[in-house]
């Protein structure tokens, strides 16, 4: 360690300031858990609502649906002052179990909800947060959130909430019908509005999908932020969390705690498994960091473990059916995910488009587990060309799961973006992007955001070979026989043992929760924490700067206890990963459970028929139109002559369909319709496109127009036009001069 002391008086002269801020921050340490047990009292007496920092109403409550869930849509009002959060109690859904208390007593109360919201033409948002254990908000926590830029874009905002109990019974055929209905309220509200974009936080993605597929005409763009929907992608030696499943033994374990939960099962669970994936952070890391930075960390620290301590349950159906449809069994990709028997769920059903958002950082939803559904849903660009679908895909190097959703960095970049580009991607052509985000290095403040066309070969580049997936297949078998055998062997005698009480009991006694309830007010011990800590802060605490000597060995020390952990998880990790392979890739496995026989050659003679056959009529299409679908043509065929499209492209293409007199007058939904089209023609043969603009304009008048509305546009490329881009310029021209 550099810069120590040099005499003996040195480490003396620390010592005595270090001592006392060491006592001081222990004793503000542990009243900060003490104010944490607090809140998670308080926040679980108030029935834990949203824990977002906007003021919201009520819209419609899924209680009141025919088939009841406890789920509910809200309305985003405005932003919160940062200087006052507090300064004003949120209106809370129409739901009891979100009622506040009233603070002039104990009356429960219920606010007046606005009957209808104004109307808008600003596309509407709404957004699907995670319930994967903890409750909704994480979206919205923050003032420069998801919610904070759309709200700043103009958008309504549109927020999908629920409650900590699930209303028995309800299945989850019931909530993703609850969502529909609650997506066509929006519409209802926003009539002359475009169709709402649907955003879905992790696994609030996989929920969206849902929707998605099932309503197709009802949506708009869709997001899937950091959400999994190939639950058996990744990549050896650094995503063990997918081995889980297998090493339990399949979906029996969520039966058997849904059994001890009286049919109930405790998110706190799949809490404590995210937890465990990063022990260095749970055991040290995230207190260490509180304590070291006390007099700053405060706020911050219980503003997140509010929302981290917020446990809610499921039933057991809907658990079930998570686990063993898309955890275990990964049947969403393959399109054999049914949330009733014999209505199987197909991803390429929703054609509208949507932007997938991964980062490389986050060890819970790897983007090999966000991107891989495309793979194996289209098997190839030009089928989702085909399909006349557009999928944008949007990678961050670093940031970690929760990140994703509550980084204010994030927030004001990735998520300010995509929201920005939500009018644009209903114009990009049919194709696979990838969204890049660059820094404008004219203004600081501002991005520079370009469409890069990518093929599905780009996406398995991140991943490992497709053979790897195979152990998995074992495992799904496997997790089906065991969750047989309990049912029939074990199930009755443990739901015989179980009941209401002792279902509460165990989620008490759950270890995440008793280190909460165990330091708060309810314990007398904490009494005179609670008052040194009053003591200290009026003025009274000394901190040791930190030149201190043992500050800086504390430190030190610190990051050795954290690499140690990661040591341990390292080892624990590919422990998991060595004892799956044994036994899923063992020969016995192997033969008893094989995987199905892959029909991909069939499908594909399939798909290159359907192909071959869009193709032909394409090509006959290419000289049918006039003066609309030509001009069309020329700056489709300008603006994607080097395979991308910037964000500015797209501004000077509306400014030419705008102000040419004959274009101008185009309505959206015919806009997009050409876009689409056009876009296809240039795809299939891009030189017999160009070649055929002539048939498109018969007479010199419209040749000369159109030349016109290119050189126009070359103009407003703000730059010297490209190699691609001149050879593009040349054939049009040459075409339209002969």
């Amino acid at each position: 360690m550099q810069n120590l002391p040099a005499t003996p008086l040195g480490w003396i002269q620390d010592a005595f300031p270090y001592a006392v801020d060491t006592l001081q921050r222990t004793i503000l340490f542990w009243d900060v858990m003490r104010q944490r047990g607090n809140i998670y009292l308080s926040h679980l007496r108030r029935g834990q609502p949203p824990v977002l920092v906007f003021e919201y109403e009520g819209v419609l409550s899924g209680t009141e649906l025919e088939r009841p869930v406890n789920y509910s849509l809200i309305r985003i009002l405005d932003r919160r002052s940062p200087q006052h959060p507090d300064r004003r109690q949120q209106a809370a859904p129409p739901d009891a179990a979100l009622d506040r208390r009233d603070p002039a007593g104990d009356r429960r109360h219920k606010p007046q909800v606005a009957e209808k919201a104004p109307r808008a033409t600003s596309r509407p948002i709404v957004i699907i947060d995670p319930r994967a254990g903890h409750g909704p908000g994480i979206g919205g926590s923050k003032q420069d959130s998801q919610i904070g830029m759309a709200l700043d874009a103009g958008h309504p905002v549109y927020f999908m909430i629920f409650k900590t109990r699930p209303v028995p019974g309800q299945t989850l055929e019931d909530v993703r019908n609850a969502q529909i209905r609650f997506v066509e309220e929006v519409r209802r509200r926003h009539p002359d509005a475009p169709k709402p974009a649907v955003v879905g936080n992790c696994q609030g993605g996989w929920a969206a999908a849902l929707v998605g597929a099932e309503r197709p005409e009802l949506i708009g763009p869709m997001v899937f932020n950091g959400s999994p929907l190939s639950y058996w992608g990744g990549v050896e030696g650094a995503n063990p969390m997918r081995y889980l499943g297998g090493l339990l033994g399949g979906v029996w374990f969520n039966s058997l705690l849904s059994d001890l939960g009286n049919d109930i099962f405790d998110g706190a669970n799949l809490v404590a498994n995210f937890e465990n994936l990063n022990p260095a952070n749970t055991l040290w890391s995230k207190s260490n960091n509180l304590y070291a930075k006390i007099d700053t960390e405060v706020e911050r620290y219980l503003t997140f473990e509010k929302w981290w301590g917020g446990f809610f349950l499921m039933t057991g159906q809907e658990i079930h059916t998570i686990v063993d449809g898309l955890f275990v069994g990964n049947k969403l990709e393959r399109g054999e995910f049914e949330l009733a028997p014999g209505k199987r769920i197909d991803l390429k059903a929703n054609n509208q488009p949507v932007v997938v958002f991964a980062s490389f950082g986050d060890n819970i939803t790897p983007p090999q587990q966000a991107f891989n559904w495309i793979v194996r849903a289209y098997g190839s660009a030009g089928e989702i060309r085909r399909r006349r679908q557009v999928i944008v895909v949007h990678t961050h190097e670093d940031i970690g799961h929760l990140g994703i959703f509550v980084s204010a960095r994030i927030a004001r970049r990735d998520h300010k973006e995509i929201i920005a580009s939500f009018t644009m991607l209903d114009y990009l052509p049919p194709g696979l992007y990838e969204m890049i985000i660059e820094d404008d290095p004219e203004s600081p403040a501002e991005y520079q955001v370009r469409f890069v066309e990518k093929t599905t070969e780009d996406l398995l580049a991140i991943d490992d070979r497709p053979e790897e997936e195979l152990a998995f297949y074992g495992v799904k078998s496997v997790s089906e026989l065991n969750d047989a055998l309990y049912r029939f062997a074990l199930a009755p005698w443990v739901r015989l043992a179980s009941s209401e009480s002792s279902a509460e009991i165990l989620r008490q006694l759950h270890p995440l929760r008793v280190q909460r309830w165990l330091f708060c007010d309810l314990n007398p011990w904490l009494i005179p924490v609670n008052m040194w800590a009053s003591i200290i802060r009026n003025g009274n605490r000394q901190p040791a700067p930190e030149t201190n000597v043992y500050r800086r060995m504390e430190k030190r020390v610190a990051e050795n206890i954290e690499n140690g952990l990661n040591f341990y998880r390292d080892m624990r990790d590919s422990l998991w990963e060595q004892l799956f392979r044994a036994i899923y890739e063992n020969p016995w496995v192997k033969t008893t459970y094989p995987a199905p026989a892959a029909d991909a050659e069939d499908g594909a003679r399939r798909v290159e028929a359907l192909r071959r056959r869009d193709a032909d009529g394409l090509r006959q299409a290419m000289g049918k139109g006039g003066f609309r679908e030509a001009a069309v043509r020329i700056v489709l065929a300008l603006l994607l002559a080097d395979f991308e499209l910037q964000r500015t492209g797209y501004v000077m293409a509306g400014r030419l369909t705008r102000t040419n007199r004959r274009t101008r007058d185009i309505s959206p939904g015919e806009l997009r319709d050409l876009v689409q089209t056009q876009a296809r023609i240039l795809q299939t043969d891009t030189d017999a496109a160009i070649a055929a603009l002539p048939r498109l304009l018969p007479s010199a008048k419209d040749r000369r127009e159109a030349l016109a509305l290119l050189q126009a546009g070359v103009g407003m490329l703000g730059r010297e036009p490209n190699a691609q881009e001149k050879v593009a310029v040349a054939k049009i021209t040459a075409a339209l001069s002969a």
